[in-house]
């Protein structure tokens, strides 16, 4: 069968789904789902989100230039959705959704507790690109929760059953498929 060529748009999937915590002094803080982020740089470690700029949180985190992505999990799916249809405006998404929001280590803004992961990070420009507006942002911290290290210290994200985003659903991660560099990897002589 050919292919169809639809018009452009944005067909890369799965991402994954993260919920972005951030807060001014003295208010209470929000949360707001976002799909469109990803990694950036390596070293120095950077990632970027991009956020309307209607959405309540756009201006919290333009004025204090600071926010946490907390990677969602399984359990988390829930929350996720809701923190991303529903406006911190009208509603306080860690009281509704019965979250906690804890003190990060680098940024004013709170970490999620019940995140395995929380990447603190630091407004280092803002890219007015149309619909969206992109934050790209250098990593100052990660936490990471000590219930998924392994037996030599590494963090087993696969035990924390992450979750992804696409085309307008969430899914759990499926089987290990491999490891990076697993097709060139010469295997052990018997």
């Amino acid at each position: 069968m050919a292919k169809e060529i639809w018009r452009a748009g944005n067909m890369l999937y799965p991402l994954p789904a993260v919920m972005v915590s951030c807060a001014r002094p003295g208010e209470k803080p929000n949360i707001i789902t976002v799909a469109w982020t990803g990694t950036v740089c390596s070293a120095p470690a950077m990632v970027s989100i991009s956020v309307k700029p209607e959405r309540y949180s756009y201006e919290i985190i333009r004025e204090t230039g600071e926010f946490v992505i907390n990677l969602t999990t399984e359990r988390l799916a829930r929350a996720t959705d809701f923190c991303g249809v529903r406006s911190g405006r009208d509603v306080d998404k860690f009281e509704a959704m019965h979250l906690t929001a804890g003190a990060a280590v680098h940024v004013g803004a709170p970490v999620i507790e019940e995140s395995p992961v929380n990447i603190e990070c630091r407004v280092t420009q803002r890219l007015e690109l149309g619909s969206h507006h992109m934050f790209l942002a250098e990593v100052l911290g990660v936490d990471v929760d000590g219930a998924y290290l392994d037996e030599r210290g590494r963090f087993d994200m696969n035990r924390a059953g992450m979750m992804v985003y696409s085309h307008g659903e969430y899914f759990g991660l499926g089987k290990k498929l491999g490891t990076f560099g697993y097709s060139v990897r010469r295997r052990k002589k018997s």
